[in-house]
């Protein structure tokens, strides 16, 4: 089984909507799927709770505990400067660790949130590329998140045009984390 640990010492760079549709993708592929929920909030297992499609575990961890197990490293960031700076410090700290110092454990970034039609998104998506982990995702700033996440439901349930688009959105992740497995 691949673990992918989603990270940031960012709240709300949408670390719960990027796990929560993973463990939603990879189940509905028919991959065996458990999600931990490190956060105290607990909101991934209150989605889980409401998705009674998703034969999931959710149990509580200690973040710092699951890097030593991750196959794979997600960090989310949304494009506003403070959310950008406050993020270098947690990509040096994790640049430290022994294992992403040997490339044995692969760190991505995946941009959240974003407006690909304001000059913020479109400098941040140049910033991150500049930085030395990969871009694999450009994920739209969405209702479709919210209320999905409410009904414990992901994009990747559904196959309207308009889900559609976003999910398209999620393929170069998707690729990523085959290629990593």
């Amino acid at each position: 089984m691949q673990t992918v640990l989603v990270a940031s010492s960012k709240g709300g760079a949408g670390k719960t909507t990027l796990a929560t549709h993973l463990a939603a993708q990879f189940a509905l592929d028919g991959k065996r799927t458990v999600l931990v929920d490190a956060d105290p909030q607990g909101s991934s297992t209150r989605w889980c709770q409401r998705r009674a499609a998703l034969d999931s575990a959710v149990l509580p961890i200690d973040g710092g505990a699951f890097l030593e197990h991750a196959d794979a490293v997600l960090v989310p960031i949304i494009p506003s400067l403070i959310d950008l700076e406050a993020t270098v410090p947690f990509l040096n700290s994790l640049a430290q660790q022994v294992r992403v110092k040997k490339g044995k454990l692969p760190v991505a970034l995946v941009g959240n949130r974003l407006k690909p039609w304001t000059s913020a998104s479109q400098q941040a998506v140049e910033q991150l590329n500049a930085w030395p982990y990969p871009l694999v995702a450009q994920l739209r700033d969405s209702q479709a998140y919210v209320l999905l996440i409410g009904l414990g439901k992901s994009l990747f349930d559904y196959h309207s045009e308009q889900i559609l688009r976003h999910q398209a959105d999620w393929a170069p992740l998707l690729r990523w984390l085959k290629k990593t497995a």
